[in-house]
C-alpha cells in the first residue's frame, strides 16, 4: 500500500517529461521551426492596406464595366517587371530538359531519373536527376531523343531544332473553391456521442476527387506579331522577338491566360526544390497572377485616387516627356521613346518601385471577367475566378487584362480601367507578372511610424 503514491508520482513525472515541460502551463507546441520571409528575387513587398477601387477619371468610353468601392488587400510580393523574355526561356528550357530526362529514364540511358531513396525504398513516379548532364550529341542520346525534333520532312534548310509541339508541362492543382462547395468540410469532423455511438458530420475525405490535372504547351506563340496586326509588316519580331539575345529583356508575349499560370506552378516548385535540396523546409506560398484587386492596388502605388501610376492626371512630365510606352498620338509611337515593347525595366518605377504598370504590355490577371463584378465580390481582398474549360462558350473564357500596351490610347494606361482577353488567345502585346501573398499579417512598422 505505501508504495502506490510512490509509483503514482513517478507517473506524473514520466508524463510531465513527456509533455517537454512547461509546468502544466499552456505554452503551445514546442520544438516548431523558425521562420523569417525571405523576399524573393525580384519582387517588391506591396504592404496591406486599402483604397478605392475603380475609375478615378470619368469613365471615357462608357463601357459601365467598373465603378468605385472601397476594398481592403493583404501584403503581398509582385514582380518589379514584367516578366522577361529570358526569365520565360528559363522555363522554356526546363521543360526541354525535363522532357529529355524522361525520355532518357524510360530508355534506362544514364541516371537521368531517381527511382529509389537514401534508404532503398522505391519512388514513385520517379524523380528527375538534375545532377546528371546530357549529352544531347551522345550516339545513345541522339537516337533516344531523336522524335523530340522536327522531322526532316518539316525542316527548314534542313536545321535540327527542338519542335515546339513537343514541349508540355504537366501538373495538378487542387480546386479547393469546388472543395468547399460540394463538401462544405475539408476533413471528416466526426465525434463520439454519450453513448459511445460515433457520428460523422458529413464531409469529403477524399480529397482526389478534387484534384485537378493539367497538361499545356508552354512555347509562346511567336506568330501573334503577325496575327494581331493583319496589315502590318511585323515579320522580323515573329522570327526574332523571343529567341534572339537582343530582345532578352524584353518583356514576354504571346502567352495565353493557361500558360501563365502553368509558369507560375514551375515557378514554385523551382523554388520549392532548391530549398529542399539544401535540407530547408519548403515554407512559401505559390507563385501566381495578380488578382485584378492586387494588381490595381500595386500600379496605384499608395496614391489613391490618382488615374495613372505616377500620380497627377498627365501622361508627360514637366519636361514634356512621355511617363510610358503607349499610343500617344495619332499614329505617333516613337514620341514616347517606344515603338513595339521596350525593356522591361523602361521608365520609373512608381512608389511601390514596380516599373511598367501603364503601357509596354498589357498584364493578365487571376480575375474572370465580369461586367458587374464590382456589385458582388467582396470588399476584402475581392477576387472572381472560374476555371473555364475547353468546351465552355468564349463568355466564359475571359479574364482580366490591366495596364494598356504600346498599341493603345491613354485612357487604357489608367489604373482603374477594365479590359479582358479570353483565357485560350495569345496576345502580341499581353503579357504578365507574378505574385505571391505574404505570410503572415505583414511586415512590423516602428511604433514612431503608425
Amino acid at each position: 500500500m505505501e508504495r502506490r503514491p510512490i509509483l503514482y508520482l513517478c507517473g506524473i513525472a514520466v508524463m510531465a517529461s513527456c509533455g517537454k515541460g512547461g509546468q502544466g502551463q499552456l505554452i503551445g507546441a514546442q520544438n516548431r521551426p523558425s521562420w523569417y520571409q525571405v523576399d524573393p528575387y525580384g519582387m517588391n513587398y506591396i504592404p496591406l492596406g486599402s483604397y478605392t477601387m475603380g475609375p478615378s477619371d470619368q469613365d471615357a468610353p462608357y463601357a459601365q464595366v467598373a465603378t468605385s468601392k472601397t476594398v481592403s488587400i493583404q501584403a503581398f510580393y509582385m514582380d518589379q517587371t514584367e516578366i522577361s523574355n529570358n526569365e520565360y526561356r528559363q522555363f522554356v528550357e526546363y521543360v526541354i530538359d525535363s522532357t529529355a530526362k524522361q525520355i532518357l529514364g524510360d530508355e534506362d540511358i544514364g541516371e537521368h531519373v531517381i527511382t529509389e531513396d537514401e534508404f532503398g525504398e522505391e519512388i514513385d513516379p520517379p524523380v528527375i536527376n538534375w545532377r546528371e548532364r546530357i549529352f544531347w550529341e551522345g550516339e545513345e542520346e541522339r537516337e533516344a531523343l531523336a522524335d523530340m525534333y522536327y522531322p526532316e520532312s518539316e525542316r527548314f534548310y534542313r536545321r535540327k531544332v527542338i519542335d515546339t509541339r513537343k514541349l508540355m508541362f504537366e501538373y495538378y492543382w487542387i480546386d479547393l473553391k469546388e472543395a468547399a462547395r460540394k463538401s462544405g468540410k475539408d476533413l471528416d469532423l466526426g465525434y463520439t456521442n454519450v453513448k459511445g455511438g460515433k457520428t460523422s458530420i458529413q464531409g469529403h475525405s477524399d480529397r482526389s476527387k478534387f484534384i485537378i490535372k493539367e497538361v499545356i504547351n508552354v512555347y509562346p506563340d511567336t506568330l501573334s506579331w503577325v496575327h494581331d496586326f493583319t496589315y502590318s509588316y511585323n515579320e522580323p519580331m515573329t522570327e526574332n522577338y523571343f529567341w534572339h539575345p537582343a530582345y532578352d529583356d524584353y518583356p514576354v508575349v504571346g502567352v495565353t491566360w493557361s500558360q501563365a499560370k502553368a509558369f507560375n506552378v514551375w515557378r514554385t516548385q523551382n523554388m520549392m526544390n532548391a530549398w529542399l535540396e539544401r535540407g530547408g523546409e519548403p515554407f512559401i506560398n505559390h507563385f501566381r497572377l495578380p488578382t485584378e484587386a492586387e494588381w490595381e492596388y500595386g500600379a496605384r502605388g499608395g496614391l489613391d485616387l490618382s488615374p495613372f501610376p505616377w500620380g497627377g492626371p498627365y501622361v508627360r512630365n514637366r519636361s514634356g516627356c512621355f511617363l510610358a510606352n503607349f499610343k500617344p498620338l495619332h499614329g505617333n509611337y516613337t514620341d514616347d521613346g517606344g515603338f513595339h515593347t521596350v525593356p522591361v525595366d523602361s521608365y520609373s518605377p512608381n512608389d511601390y518601385g514596380l516599373y511598367n504598370m501603364s503601357g509596354n504590355v498589357a498584364e493578365w490577371t487571376s480575375t474572370a471577367f465580369d461586367e458587374s463584378v464590382y456589385d458582388f465580390d467582396h470588399d476584402m481582398n475581392p477576387e472572381y475566378s472560374f476555371d473555364a474549360l475547353a468546351n465552355d462558350p468564349p463568355s466564359m473564357k475571359r479574364k482580366v487584362v490591366r495596364g494598356g500596351s504600346f498599341k493603345d490610347v491613354g485612357l487604357y494606361l489608367q489604373t482603374g480601367t477594365r479590359a479582358f482577353e479570353y483565357q485560350d488567345t495569345a496576345k502580341c502585346y499581353v503579357g504578365f507578372r507574378s505574385a505571391l501573398t505574404y505570410l503572415g499579417r505583414g511586415k512590423a512598422v516602428r511604433a514612431e511610424e503608425l
